[in-house]
C-alpha cells in the first residue's frame, strides 16, 4: 500500500545545506521504504491511488537521533503514570537496580516518550539485556555512543540544532524514518522543539499527537 505524506515544507536532508527543500512537499512510502520525495502536486498526480496523510502547515524532516540514550534508558527511571508520581524521568533512579523487569518496563516507556519527540534512532551502548531487548523491539535504530554516558533531554531539539539532531535523510530507496513538526513562529521555518505531530518508523505511523 502506498501512503503519501504531505507537509507545507519537506526538508529531506537538513544536515546538508545544499540539499533541496520542497514547499508543499510530500514523501511517498511503500511498505517500510521511501518511494519518492518531491513536490506534492507532482507526486499526487503520479500516485493517484495513494492514501494521503496531509499534515498541513508543518515541516517534515528525517527522524531525530537521541545521543543520550544509554543514560536515559539504563540509569534514569521513566515512571508509569499509574504510579502517580508524574511522567518526568527520575535521574539515576535505576543505578544499582537489579530488577530487570522494572528496568525493561522503564525503558519501554522512555522509548515511547522519545517517539513523541520525533526520535527514530538512539545511542547506546546498552549493557542491560532488558534495555537492549526493549530497544530492539521498539524498531528504533540503535547507534554507537560515547564510552561515558552523557545526560540530556528526551527531545534532541531542546539542545541541538536541527542539522545536528537528525539521523540520516529522507531519500528514495531509504527506510521511511521521519517526523513531522509544528513550525516555529517568527519566520523561522524550522521545527518547533517539543512540537512533534507525528513519527513514522519503518513506514509505520508509530506516534501521532492527539
Amino acid at each position: 500500500m502506498l501512503t503519501l505524506h504531505r507537509a507545507a515544507l519537506v526538508l529531506p536532508d537538513p544536515a546538508d545545506p545544499t540539499a533541496p527543500s520542497f514547499a508543499d512537499g510530500a514523501v511517498v512510502v511503500r511498505g517500510e521504504r521511501v518511494e519518492a520525495v518531491g513536490p506534492y502536486p507532482e507526486l499526487a498526480a503520479a500516485h493517484p491511488a495513494a492514501r494521503v496523510r496531509d499534515w498541513g502547515a508543518a515541516v517534515l524532516t528525517p527522524g531525530l537521533r537521541n545521543p543520550y540514550g544509554q543514560r536515559a534508558l539504563e540509569r534514569d527511571y521513566h515512571p508509569d503514570p499509574r504510579e502517580g508520581i508524574g511522567v518526568e524521568p527520575l535521574v539515576d533512579e535505576l543505578v544499582g537496580c537489579a530488577d530487570e523487569t522494572r528496568c525493561g518496563a522503564s525503558a519501554r516507556r522512555g522509548l515511547q516518550r522519545m517517539l513523541g519527540f520525533g526520535v527514530t534512532a538512539v545511542a547506546g551502548p546498552f549493557q542491560r539485556v532488558s534495555v537492549r531487548t526493549a530497544v530492539a523491539r521498539s524498531g528504533l535504530v540503535a547507534l554507537p555512543g560515547p564510552a561515558e554516558p552523557e545526560a540530556g533531554p528526551l527531545d534532541p531539539l531542546a539542545v541541538l540544532p536541527l542539522a545536528r539532531a537528525v539521523h540520516g535523510r529522507v531519500a528514495a530507496g531509504g527506510r521511511a524514518d521521519f517526523a513531522v513538526f509544528a513550525v516555529e513562529t517568527g519566520g523561522n521555518p524550522g521545527p518547533l522543539p517539543g512540537g512533534c505531530l507525528a513519527t513514522v518508523l519503518g513506514g509505520r505511523l508509530v506516534y501521532r499527537r492527539r
